[in-house]
């Protein structure tokens, strides 16, 4: 939990700069996906309730076949302030003034990204041709459907319990089978000299 407390913050209404992975150019499916999500998080420049300024990045990448997906706040501080941000004071304004004086750039604005959330992980299954209908143009192999794993825990716990009775069963059996048990099973000769049968 103490990962998922953001400290940084953007402004309402504000445009993200879109980052994208360069893995996103290797295949057909992730290049439609790349037009995908620019066209959903892409805010022109004459939306109508849009800021005319840009405070924050949303970042793509690829991994594990999955699209992550992060956000940022632009943070710039001045060279003689500290960062709103705590933990941004010691090491990234350092490595920021550092590579500034590197570039022979002059170090007014030192600017760092802290991440404000949300974060979240899409997992691409089926792209069709048409909305919601068509030919499939990609399909993920290695996905596995959360009933299916449901269903897989469910079944795994039914074969334990009938396996677990029908050993219960077998003892049951074996017991009676050699007169252990009063009921069922093969009962002993009746003896005529036993004493329960004498003094009764």
């Amino acid at each position: 939990m103490e990962e998922l407390h953001f400290t940084g913050n953007c402004l309402k209404g504000s445009r993200p700069i879109l980052s994208f992975d360069a893995t996103f150019e290797s295949q057909a499916h992730l290049k439609l996906i790349k037009e995908l999500l620019t066209q959903t998080f892409g805010v022109p420049k004459s939306a109508r309730k849009a800021k005319p300024f840009v405070d924050h990045v949303m970042a793509f990448t690829v991994a594990g076949g999955k699209v992550w997906i992060r956000c940022y706040q632009i943070n710039e501080t001045e060279a003689g302030k500290q960062s709103a941000v705590p933990e941004l004071n010691e090491s990234h304004i350092a490595e920021e003034t550092e590579n500034a004086n590197k570039k022979g750039r002059s170090s007014e604005t030192k600017l760092s990204l802290v991440e404000i959330g949300p974060r979240f992980v899409l997992t691409p299954i089926v792209i069709q041709e048409g909305s919601f209908g068509g030919p499939i143009i990609y399909e993920n192999k290695e996905f596995v459907s959360p009933n299916q794993v449901r269903r897989e825990v469910r079944m795994a716990r039914a074969s334990k319990f009938s396996r677990r009775s029908e050993a219960e069963l077998e003892r049951k059996t074996k017991k009676g089978d050699l007169g252990l048990k009063s009921e069922g099973g093969r009962k002993a000769p009746k003896d005529e000299l036993d004493e329960k049968t004498l003094f009764a």
